[in-house]
């Protein structure tokens, strides 16, 4: 369907924001609670991780689902669901008076969490041209940015001064307001698409499921490093009979036509290369600054203000980088660079001021803030509208799960390391490590062309891509 009213345009980036926002914010809010939701319901603080795996068990395994839903039904419909469930869960959260009661409302949740982000993202790519999509996205991912440096810090500031049951209830009111708008602004697209995929959903779930499972379980003191190699193996086994799955059915749950594009398979693989170092640093930063530099808690929150500051700044300049530079050359500086900051890490002492350290973070959430909009937008950029909905849930996919490795491989090198030396010195070479993982994404991001890219970024980078050419010749 086309867009036929022009605040349909207008909202649209406003309500993805939010949706980005919420559901960001909530994936790292509740870990400051955890101690006191435990207390409260008498139960020991290790066994809340519950709820906190359950949430990702769910996200992880129906973000497959979504790009079929978004075809099938239509994106608003879908979408507003998402948000309405999403509430709903929250408030089941609140209500919530032991283990289990809370477990099952963050799966909740989850099934609306596995839903806002994705469609949105889709919705996005259907309602704008390409060279318009990069600018929404870069305006809508601010809030992804900030939501999981907002968490930690609101978390504890709800918990001291009002009770954990306000880390749900906020998400009520937002999803209230959400619904009503989105009736109003959220276009409805669809797509035809055949019957549902069960075989191929249970083997994708089945793979997904057991791959998280596994990174979950390389986070406990106690975990067998057989049992976590064991599920590895069989999510590979699932994901490989998929793939023969897909390519047998008339109308499977995710198309493999989308690897067609050269473009989307070059940027899907370094997304997970770069986030398999990237994403540890919300886990790293923070207890580097507490454990490794000694900072209270509250200074260690304020500080992480720093990237997220960056980052919004960043997202002024980024694209005339972009338009500048290309593609190929931006992410290939950002990449080292970030790299080169990580490693940087090492050199931190306790007792030095806190300049250094606040430089450091705020030139380390520019750069990320950059890579970000350079990796995801080259990703989706050039990806077919009849495989659109496949894309996005491909590197939604892939994200979720390179998130959870990144942090779950820091886990392992800083139990590694931990028993060569000091906790600082520990911390030091876990950030030496995280620098070079994140290098090895430059070895994947050259594979783009110098002129890839070039039609999402305007008339004035084709020229200067023209031009490079001829020169070239």
């Amino acid at each position: 369907m086309a867009l036929s009213a022009k605040e349909m345009l207008t909202g649209l980036p406003m309500i993805t924001a939010a949706s980005f926002f919420m559901q960001m914010l909530d994936s790292t809010i509740l870990n400051t609670a955890l101690p006191t939701i435990a207390e409260d319901m008498h139960r020991s603080p290790f066994s809340m991780q519950l709820a906190v795996i359950g949430y990702t068990l769910t996200v992880a395994l129906l973000i497959p689902l979504s790009g079929w839903l978004a075809d099938r039904f239509g994106t608003r419909r879908t979408f507003l669901g998402a948000v309405a469930t999403f509430a709903f869960g929250s408030l089941l959260c609140a209500l919530s008076v032991n283990l289990p009661q809370l477990v099952a409302a963050r799966v909740t949740q989850g099934i609306g969490g596995a839903m806002m982000v994705p469609i949105s993202r889709l919705t996005l790519m259907r309602a704008y041209q390409r060279e318009e999509f990069v600018r929404v996205f870069n305006f809508i991912t601010i809030p992804g940015l900030v939501g999981p440096i907002a968490g930690p810090i609101l978390g504890g500031w709800l918990v001291t001064y009002a009770s954990w049951h306000w880390i749900f209830l906020i998400n009520v009111p937002l999803g209230i307001l959400g619904v009503v708008y989105g009736l109003k602004v959220f276009p409805d697209f669809r797509q035809t698409r055949g019957p549902f995929d069960l075989a191929g959903f249970l083997l994708i779930g089945a793979g997904v499921l057991a791959m998280t499972a596994g990174v979950e379980l390389t986070g406990g003191e106690t975990a067998s490093p057989w049992a976590a190699i064991s599920l590895a193996a069989a999510s590979l086994l699932c994901m490989t009979a998929y793939v023969f799955h897909a390519r047998r059915t008339a109308s499977p749950l995710i198309r493999l036509d989308v690897f067609k594009t050269r473009t989307f398979s070059v940027g899907i693989a370094g997304n997970m290369v770069a986030r398999l170092g990237i994403g540890s640093i919300p886990f790293l930063v923070p207890l580097f600054l507490q454990v490794g530099l000694g900072y209270p808690a509250d200074i260690a929150g304020l500080l992480m203000l720093a990237p997220a500051m960056a980052s919004i700044m960043t997202k002024t300049v980024v694209l005339r980088v972009l338009g500048r530079f290309g593609y190929r050359n931006t992410l290939l500086f950002l990449t080292f660079s970030i790299a080169g900051v990580f490693m940087l890490t090492a050199l931190q002492r306790p007792g030095w001021s806190m300049l250094p350290i606040v430089t450091q973070l705020f030139v380390q959430g520019m750069l990320m803030s950059g890579q970000f909009t350079a990796m995801n937008t080259i990703t989706l950029g050039d990806v077919p509208a009849e495989t659109a909905s496949d894309g996005n849930s491909l590197l939604s996919v892939s994200q979720n799960l390179s998130l959870s490795f990144g942090v779950a491989i820091s886990t392992a090198l800083l139990r590694l390391f931990s028993g060569m030396g000091t906790s600082l010195q520990a911390l030091h070479a876990t950030f030496v490590a995280v620098g070079l993982m994140t290098a090895a994404a430059a070895f994947v991001f050259m594979l783009l062309r110098p002129d890839d890219g070039a039609h999402l970024l305007g008339s004035s980078r084709k020229k200067t891509a023209r031009t490079a050419g001829k020169e070239s010749d």
